[in-house]
């Protein structure tokens, strides 16, 4: 069964999509598998203490991006593959760069000091 002890709640953006991001993260870097079972709705709801609807929401929109299926009154899995996989990590990884590269450029920073930046936090994370 998944583990959601990881998960850390934001402000940011609303909790069904950061249910959806941690899904991905989770894939992208492989601690996510094919056939890895979901836990219920009402046990998510529970631990994260959100209502029930917004686990409902974001298990409705993964099943709509096909990465996991649903039987009613049976489990939740995940479905996908290596290509899926690779897309989602793909996906990600543009979003979390082009969010950065964004602020950097508001920020006047030159590309030079953005990598200088980026290698000095690789090494220090």
């Amino acid at each position: 069964m998944i583990s959601f002890d990881q998960f850390i709640p934001n402000d940011h953006s609303p909790i069904y999509q950061q249910i959806i991001l941690y899904i991905k993260q989770g894939i992208a870097a492989g601690t996510i598998r094919d056939g890895d079972e979901m836990p219920s709705r009402r046990v998510l709801s529970a631990l994260l203490g959100v209502n029930p609807n917004t686990v409902q929401k974001s298990y409705k929109l993964l099943e709509e991006e096909g990465l996991i299926s649903s039987t009613p009154g049976a489990k939740s899995c995940v479905v996908i593959n290596d290509e899926i996989t690779a897309a989602i990590r793909d996906d990600l990884l543009d979003s979390h760069a082009r969010t950065a590269v964004a602020a950097m450029k508001q920020m006047g920073v030159s590309k030079d000091e953005a990598l200088a930046a980026l290698a000095r936090l690789w090494a220090e994370i």
